[in-house]
C-alpha cells in the first residue's frame, strides 16, 4: 500500500514555488500498544465524556470548543465555532515559506521531532522543486521555514536528501525563542539554540 501524505501544500523560496507533500519517514506500526482491562471481567475500560458539574455523559454532537479569556471568571469560557476557527486559520496553513538558512550545528538535536520526506506533489513543479533542493545543497545549510501540522504551526528544518529532501519539525525550547525577526530588518534571523545560548 502506498504511503499517504500527512500534509499537502506549497514550498516557497523567494519567487520560486512548487507543490509538495510530506510523508512520514518513520513508522510506529511495529509499536505494541496496550489496553486497560477490568481484571474481573477481562473487558476493556471505556472512558466517557461527562459534564464537569453535573457528571452526566455528553454526546459528541453537543461538545464544542471553548477558550478561557483573560478577563473571565474562574471556569467561565467563550464558545468558539468551527467556522470561527477556520477564519482564524494561520496564513501558512498551505504554504511553507523558507525564511532563512542556518548551519546544521546551530540546531540542537533535542528539539527535533520525527522526520518527514518531502516530495513534489504531482507532475508540475519539477523544475522549481529541483531549484529549491539544489540551492539548499549548494549552500551546505539547513533551510528553516514554518508549516502547519494538526492545526499548530511548527518551525521546520529542510535538508536535501538524494533526489528529494528531508523535513523535520522542531519543538521550541522552554523560555527560549528559536527564531526571531530583527526589529530593524524585514528578514528573519535564526537564534542559536545550541546548549548554553540564550
Amino acid at each position: 500500500m502506498a504511503p499517504r501524505a500527512n500534509w499537502k501544500g506549497f514550498l516557497r523560496l523567494s519567487l520560486v514555488t512548487c507543490p509538495v507533500a510530506l510523508y512520514p519517514a518513520t513508522s510506529e506500526s511495529e509499536k505494541i500498544s496496550f489496553n486497560q482491562l477490568n481484571r474481573q471481567t477481562g473487558h476493556r475500560i471505556k472512558y466517557l465524556k461527562v459534564d464537569a458539574d453535573t457528571g452526566e455523559e455528553v454526546p459528541n454532537e453537543d461538545i464544542v470548543k471553548g477558550v478561557k479569556g483573560c478577563q473571565l471568571e474562574k471556569d467561565q469560557f467563550i464558545e468558539v465555532s468551527k467556522e470561527e476557527l477556520e477564519e482564524l486559520a494561520l496564513e501558512s496553513t498551505r504554504t511553507t515559506e523558507i525564511d532563512e538558512f542556518v548551519d546544521k550545528t546551530d540546531i540542537d538535536p533535542r528539539y527535533l521531532i520525527r522526520p518527514y520526506y518531502i516530495r513534489r506533489d504531482g507532475k508540475v513543479g519539477h523544475d522549481a522543486f529541483t531549484v529549491i533542493r539544489e540551492t539548499i545543497r549548494e549552500m551546505d545549510k539547513v533551510a528553516i521555514g514554518r508549516v502547519v501540522l494538526t492545526n499548530r504551526e511548527h518551525i521546520i528544518a529542510l535538508e536535501p536528501m538524494d533526489k528529494g529532501r528531508c523535513a523535520t519539525p522542531m519543538k521550541c525550547a522552554a523560555n527560549r525563542s528559536i527564531s526571531t525577526r530583527s526589529r530593524t530588518s524585514k528578514s528573519p534571523r535564526i537564534c542559536s539554540i545550541s546548549p548554553g545560548t540564550s
